[in-house]
């Protein structure tokens, strides 16, 4: 039984390592498009490979853990969730990456417009990820249900941005090619943001049984 704890213990250990990874790729996303750096970007990008491989070792564990100690009900749904927020939780550094590929195709273009609604959404992306992790490590379904919730101001700001880059290729159709790429830029956040909510649903499921708890939304 302390084995099993032990182990358990690593499991949640690694997804924190890996929440800690692809928080500081997100943030250097959305710094790399702000700065225009081109180092900044390609680290993001070669970092990837990192972050696949902490997802496959710590689906390694979650199989050795169901395999080798035939957990109880609870502690194998404790360890299934893990496979399936891992799963998310690479999809995320996969759309840092491609942030990171668009920053590098507009580096030495003039911004069509301030960049300064796509920062925020980093910034509660980051944080919708981190507090789902915790979520799960601290076993709270409040703090799930909260990432869920504030889904609505990602979704808030990528709408408003939408809407800006829109008048602007009607203004000038000039800007067209390089506001599709903005406007990409914000929805690979806005699916960073989605990817959490994953996360926090399978928190849910995880402590209650149940894949989401609408009556608490």
């Amino acid at each position: 039984m302390r084995r099993f704890e032990a182990e358990l213990t690593e499991l949640n250990n690694s997804l924190i390592e890996m929440g800690a990874m692809i928080e500081a790729a997100i943030a250097e996303a959305a710094r790399a498009l702000a700065e225009q750096n081109r180092e900044i970007a390609e680290a993001v990008i070669s970092g990837d490979n990192q972050i696949d491989d902490k997802e496959k070792e710590i689906e390694s564990l979650c199989l050795r853990l169901l395999l080798a100690r035939q957990p109880v009900a609870r502690d194998f749904r404790q360890i299934s969730t893990a496979l399936k927020i891992v799963t998310d939780m690479e999809r995320i550094g996969d759309h840092a990456t491609d942030i990171s590929e668009i920053c590098l195709a507009l580096i030495g273009q003039p911004y069509i417009k301030k960049i300064e609604r796509i920062p925020r959404m980093a910034s509660a992306t980051t944080g919708m990820v981190t507090r789902s992790i915790d979520a799960y490590v601290r076993k709270d379904p409040e703090l799930a249900l909260a990432v869920i919730k504030s889904d609505d101001e990602v979704d808030g700001l990528y709408f408003a941005i939408r809407a800006e880059l829109i008048q602007l290729v009607h203004a000038d159709a000039a800007n067209g090619e390089q506001a599709f790429d903005l406007m990409q830029i914000a929805k690979y956040f806005e699916r960073i943001g989605d990817h959490a909510c994953n996360i926090a649903e399978w928190v849910i499921f995880f402590l209650t049984g149940r894949r989401k708890n609408k009556q608490l939304l």
